[in-house]
């Protein structure tokens, strides 16, 4: 790395730099693994890796048939992950999830309840297709995904560390399905998009699925290295002009603010709060190791925007109808944030 070169072994932060170092020819090395079972897709897998860098949640959305379960099953074994997946599906109960209490006979005639652990008590949980659930089970992982813990009966049960749920969900099909709420949305620290692969990719995936044998990812990480990482991750410096250009752009999308835009005034219906804020100071950083570098810059933070941001805001009735969208909303943000910075400086 270019900054490694100019630091002396005595200085304060040679450990620091030594550390990110390191994990940055881990991650090389997961990628690569990843890369045999996912093929091409770099942006959604750097998003995943991003996601459990940072110690968060992903919402995956995108058609059927794009390799969403396979990626996440693959994340498990290479980031050393126990891994376990429920299909959600209109009639799924909060305690197929969660587990449940049952009363159990012993030997000697005596009664007593048992708690049956259910397949969230994992450290990456799939939740595949999860707006199919009704909304009194999405409401299941409300705590879980905050607060890392489930009440069952009355008793508080800690989920394993590191805990990450990584949802799917497809965008077209609405039928028979329920929207996520807004609480649960705010809890997924990034959405995920899953485009179709290039012809190049889809040539490749082609080639590498239908043969006689397919290739095994293999464990990089195990969860005390990811752990670790996670913890290496908030130690890394984040500059001023990044933090402001953060506070600027979430700021910048709520419309009772009162440097937020015309356009944004008479648009979005809700904007993004704190959390998003947190996410993208975590998440920046995370790229930033992902790229490379000792620190996130302005690039990430722009990079980031988008799956971090979209989901955390909605646009108001007469947006829709003019058939505006977030995406360009976003975009045209962005540019004017930077025309502005660039004029102040």
């Amino acid at each position: 790395m270019s900054d490694s070169a100019d630091r002396q072994p005595g200085s304060p932060d040679a450990d620091l730099v030594a550390d990110i170092d390191a994990l940055q020819s881990r991650l090389a090395e997961a990628r690569a693994q990843v890369a045999r079972r996912f093929i091409g897709q770099e942006r959604v897998v750097d998003l995943s890796l991003a996601a459990l860098l940072s110690g968060g949640h992903g919402l995956l959305v995108g058609l059927p048939g794009l390799g969403k379960t396979r990626l996440v099953e693959t994340l498990g074994t290479v980031m050393g992950l126990a891994t376990n997946r429920v299909q959600f599906t209109p009639d799924l109960m909060p305690a197929d999830i969660l587990g449940s209490e049952v009363l159990e006979t012993g030997k000697d005639g005596s009664r007593a309840f048992k708690f049956i652990e259910g397949p969230i008590f994992c450290q990456l949980l799939m939740a595949d297709e999860i707006n199919r659930a009704s909304p009194r089970t999405q409401s299941a992982l409300l705590q879980a995904m905050q607060e890392r813990q489930v009440t069952v009966a009355g008793e508080n049960r800690a989920l394993d560390a590191p805990f990450h749920v990584l949802a799917t969900q497809n965008p077209i099909e609405q039928e028979g399905t329920y929207p996520l709420p807004e609480a649960q949305l705010d809890r997924f620290l990034v959405q995920i998009d899953v485009p179709y692969p290039d012809r190049d990719a889809e040539r490749a995936i082609l080639l590498a699925t239908t043969g006689a044998a397919e290739d095994a990812a293999k464990p990089v990480f195990t969860t005390d290295e990811l752990i670790a990482a996670q913890a290496l991750l908030r130690r890394m410096p984040v500059g001023e002009g990044v933090m402001d250009m953060i506070l600027d752009l979430v700021r910048a999308f709520r419309p009772e603010e009162a440097g937020a835009s015309a356009r944004v005034q008479e648009s979005v219906a809700w904007g993004p709060g704190p959390r998003a804020a947190q996410a993208l100071m975590l998440t920046v950083r995370a790229r930033a190791l992902l790229q490379g570098r000792l620190a996130p810059n302005a690039e990430d933070v722009a990079d980031m925007a988008q799956p971090v941001l979209i989901h955390r805001m909605a646009l108001n009735f007469a947006a829709r109808a003019r058939g505006d969208s977030l995406t360009a909303l976003i975009e045209d943000t962005l540019a004017d944030l930077g025309h502005i910075r660039a004029a102040a400086a």
